[in-house]
């Protein structure tokens, strides 16, 4: 039970766990069902076990290319696009909680080795303050204090132990929120990012030196809505979860949602499929705003520092198929070839032909395709035109009559006014800052109506 910390700077957390506390009342009231409860508890207890991913943010290129919607101006936070001897508070939530977690940081981007240390996870509060007494050490490569990742280099935490998360359905964890902190040791050079978090963390000003470990907010003046460096994090829980990678572009990653929202089509489709099998699932969002399938022309790509990451088919072992646990993928993906790529339909069509060749034959996983959401009228006139929707209706039917998805989600007719072929009227001015809208990305209502349009029976687990 949370409650509040007589030091006034932060909650207090009771650490024993609902559940617990549910049985015991359950004991001295009827004993014969209280046997039944212990059971259960020892069922689970006794059930296989694996690391399942329970968050994700695709590493697209370096600060500050990229769609920031809301940022901050961080001229004064970070010096020659890096930072120095800075503290991070990343906030994330876990689509699944466990009592045992691991991190991975990215350094995709960087052309130089950078070392993260002091490092911890906590529960988050208010603000960029903690709950009290939950902000846990993480250690990697079996104890050590610091990680020193390469450039282009990728690495896991130690397993961390949280033990203030006994059942990963206790109420009092619903919209909680965890807190990373790490501190970077020198100058980083470019940072590996994903921009459009839509979800306020915190920073330290350059130079502020090891803050990791303050349970309160007053070291981190500075706000952002990025993600640096992290850009997965597992827990381990039972083998039969079902994972599911939502696959995408800005549409996916919540372009024109409510910031501290979490409102994507992602997350609303993450309550419904909660709602009915409770912690036997988890779903990450692996989309990058501005992304394709098959990417930019060459000659408009910057290859080592990307704006919009690279292109689907290229991440997609990196961001996909190396998820733990991986079970199912849904795909939203081509608007951005036929809008911005100049891509034709025949070509989209073959890019997702390929991708889902290789997720099949990366293992028994199934791809649930989408189609493309309307963006006919928009502002933008490489997206508004009457010849791109022609397109973008060309690649739908083949989306919805194809045999190689083993299903579809039909976020075009979830979004379409029939009337007008655009986006309904509703779901146009965006849900951030009340502006019109540019009819290409869907507000928080539009978001919703996409993700009741997915069919759940297609990820039921197991057991």
């Amino acid at each position: 039970m949370l409650s509040g910390d007589p030091g006034g700077s932060a909650a207090s957390l009771d650490h024993k766990s609902l559940a617990h506390r549910i049985c015991a009342r359950i004991w001295f009231t009827a004993g014969a069902v209280a046997l039944v409860c212990l059971f259960s508890v020892h069922q689970a207890g006794a059930a296989q076990q694996k690391w399942v991913a329970s968050w994700a943010a695709a590493a697209q290129g370096c600060y500050p290319l990229g769609a920031q919607p809301l940022q901050p101006d961080l001229g004064d936070v970070f010096e020659y696009w890096g930072s120095t001897d800075q503290t991070f508070r990343l906030i994330i939530r876990p689509d699944l909680w466990g009592r045992t977690i691991r991190l991975r940081f990215s350094n995709a981007f960087g052309d130089r080795a950078v070392t993260l240390d002091n490092v911890f996870v906590g529960l988050k509060a208010d603000g960029g303050n903690l709950v009290a007494h939950t902000n846990r050490a993480v250690a990697f490569h079996s104890g050590q204090e610091s990680l020193t990742l390469a450039a282009g280099e990728t690495a896991y935490s130690d397993a961390v132990e949280l033990p203030y998360i006994d059942d990963p359905l206790d109420p009092e964890l619903g919209g909680r929120k965890l807190a990373i902190s790490f501190h970077v040791a020198g100058f980083t050079g470019p940072m590996t990012w994903h921009a459009e978090a839509l979800t306020t963390s915190y920073l330290t000003a350059s130079g502020a030196g090891i803050h990791s470990r303050d349970e309160n907010d007053s070291a981190f003046r500075f706000t952002t809505t990025s993600w640096y460096f992290l850009d997965r994090v597992d827990v381990m829980a039972d083998d039969d979860v079902v994972v599911i990678a939502a696959l995408g572009d800005s549409i996916t990653d919540g372009e024109a949602s409510t910031l501290n929202g979490d409102d994507r089509w992602t997350d609303v489709l993450s309550r419904r499929l909660h709602a009915a099998y409770g912690a036997h699932v988890s779903i990450v969002n692996e989309a990058i705003a501005g992304n394709m399938i098959l990417g930019p022309p060459r000659s408009a790509r910057a290859e080592r520092c990307k704006q919009y990451g690279p292109s689907a088919l290229d991440r997609l072992d990196r961001d996909v198929l190396s998820l733990s646990g991986l079970s199912a993928v849904v795909w939203l993906e081509g608007i951005n070839d036929l809008g911005a790529g100049g891509h034709s339909a025949e070509q989209v069509i073959a890019g997702l032909e390929e991708g889902v060749r290789r997720i099949r034959a990366a293992g028994p996983f199934k791809v649930i395709g989408a189609t493309l959401t309307p963006t006919l009228n928009s502002p933008i006139a490489t997206y508004g035109s009457a010849e791109m929707d022609q397109r973008r209706q060309s690649v739908n039917r083949f989306i919805l009559t194809t045999k190689i998805f083993d299903g579809v989600a039909d976020f075009d007719a979830a979004t379409r006014d029939p009337k007008t072929g655009a986006l309904y009227r509703d779901f146009q001015p965006s849900s951030y800052n009340n502006s019109p809208g540019d009819l290409v990305h869907p507000n928080r209502a539009g978001f919703q109506a996409m993700g009741a349009a997915v069919d759940i029976g297609s990820f039921a687990p197991s057991r």
